[in-house]
Order: structure tokens, then sequence, then C-alpha cells
């Protein structure tokens, strides 16, 4: 039975239901979800108990190649064996918490920051399937903006002034903002890409503003002039009427498109409760 979607926000998101995504196989099923990605950018599906191989599994039967060159791997390999699944948790290979000064611990400290999952990479990352394992009593939420909407509510002239422009993004540069320090081999790891700052659905024409705390410069315009652009437009995509707040629950699977929404972490009390998520991320690769 093909799920339902019930919208969460006036602009994006809805609750799917209800389905067995570890299951799911029919080619009618996945285009369903796809069709409402398409439509809401942000997808919660509740009650979805996967193990690390059924998550893998689904987000290629889904969307295809997986990104597996993510930023932590130039701090050392996961403890999954497997870059193609993140772990956004707070515990080391031996599930102890990571300790106040751990240096894996800053790094991931940068997630609060409004950001775009695989945005400095090409080809960047297109859907991202974050499951809840383990969720602290309270905080630890997710963040996501409507970046489609955000593009609508800009002024003309401002919208004919942003869409041609192209920006650098390096998970190198928005780690740094928050003073974390790389050595020379792991900067070098961690260059970057060039980006257009707008994107367009290739499904439903609509455009969408492509921001990330990763992006770093706007090319063509002086340093300053262009991260006081780029800050100016995070504020605007990221006001009240286009923001959604998402509470964890185990079972929990997000989809989101990161081509048309960012996202951030909220703090919660990390040294002494444990989280544990494992996030898959597709690759924008062309639509069959």
């Amino acid at each position: 039975m093909d799920p339902s979607f019930r919208p969460l926000h006036p602009t994006f998101v809805a609750e799917a239901g209800p389905i067995d995504l570890a299951t799911l196989t029919d080619p009618g099923g996945l285009q369903t979800i796809r069709a409402a990605m398409h439509r809401h950018g942000v997808l919660v599906f509740r009650d979805q108990h996967l193990d690390d191989a059924n998550q893998l599994a689904f987000a290629q039967r889904f969307d295809g190649a997986l990104h597996a060159k993510t930023g932590a791997a130039a701090l050392g390999a996961n403890r999954f064996g497997n870059e193609a699944l993140t772990d956004i948790s707070n515990v080391d290979e031996h599930g102890e918490l990571f300790a106040a000064d751990d240096r894996r611990r800053h790094y991931g400290l940068a997630n609060r920051l409004w950001h775009t999952d695989a945005s400095f990479v090409d080809p960047p990352g297109r859907y991202s399937l974050l499951s809840a394992r383990v969720v602290p009593g309270s905080g630890a939420d997710t963040e996501f903006a409507d970046l489609r909407a955000a593009w609508d509510a800009l002024e003309p002239a401002l919208q004919q002034r942003v869409l041609p422009l192209h920006a650098h993004h390096s998970i190198a540069y928005s780690r740094a903002v928050l003073g974390f320090e790389f050595s020379a081999d792991e900067a070098e790891q961690l260059r970057g890409v060039i980006q257009p700052l707008v994107r367009v659905n290739p499904v439903t024409g609509r455009r969408a503003l492509y921001l990330a705390s990763h992006a770093s410069r706007i090319v063509g315009m002086s340093l300053p002039e262009g991260r006081l652009l780029l800050r100016d437009l995070i504020e605007h995509a990221t006001r009240p009427p286009f923001v959604y707040r998402h509470r964890w629950q185990v079972g929990d699977l997000v989809i989101w498109d990161n081509l048309a929404t960012m996202h951030r972490a909220t703090p919660f009390a990390d040294t002494r409760e444990r989280r544990e998520l494992r996030r898959v991320t597709t690759l924008d690769l062309p639509l069959p």
C-alpha cells in the first residue's frame, strides 16, 4: 500500500505513513515517495526500526549512488567500516561518550550551523536519510529551512543578482569558523568545490537557494562583500516562516532534499546523554 502524506508545515515537510521502508521494493511505491520529496522537500517516517544494512539498501533502491567522501573521513575511518554510513553520534568506537575536549566532538559541533550535506563535493549530495537509533531525554532536535520558499520570497531584483552567482563550498571552512584546526594533509583532502547559488529541480522546475555554512566565498566578488551576501541570504532563509523543527523519536527516518533545504542540529547535554543517529546521503546524479 502506498503511503499517505500529512503536511507538517505550510510550505514544506510531511509525515508519511503507514509503510515499512525496510521491505519496500515496489517501483510504484518508491516513485510515490520520490514524487512526495519533489513536493515537500522533507519527509518524516515513523517506526522505521532499520539496521545499518536495511538503511543502506533502501537508500540505494530509492536514489542510487551513495556519498562516501565525508569530511569526517579526513580525520579517520568511521566505526562502522563503511564511509557511506555517516555516524551522527556522540560516542566513540567503544560506545563511550566523547569527552568534552575530544577532537571528534569539536568537529561535530559544526552540525549546529545551518548547512547542506555534501555540498563540498562534486557531484553534491541529493537526498539525506537520517535514522534515529538512540535519542536523549531532551533537546537534540533538528531544524530544517525551506530554500524554495526563501527563493520565492526574495525581491525580484535580488533574485536577478543572485541567479548567475557561484560559491566555493568547503567543509574545512565551516569548521574553521568555530576554531577547528586541520593538519595540512586534512586540509588538502577538504579543498572543496564550486557550486551554483541557485538550483533548479529538474522535475518541478522550482528554484531554490543553495546555501550552507560550508560556503566560504562567492566567485568573482570581493571576500567581504561575498560573505556578507551569503550571511544575509542565510538569515533570510532561516526566518521562522521558512523553518520546521523536528523532535526525534527512536525509529524515525527523515529524508530531506539537500538541493532544496538546509538543516542544523540543536544543542543537548552531549557529554552526559547518548545520541546515536545514522545518515546515508545519495549523490545528485542525473535522474533516470
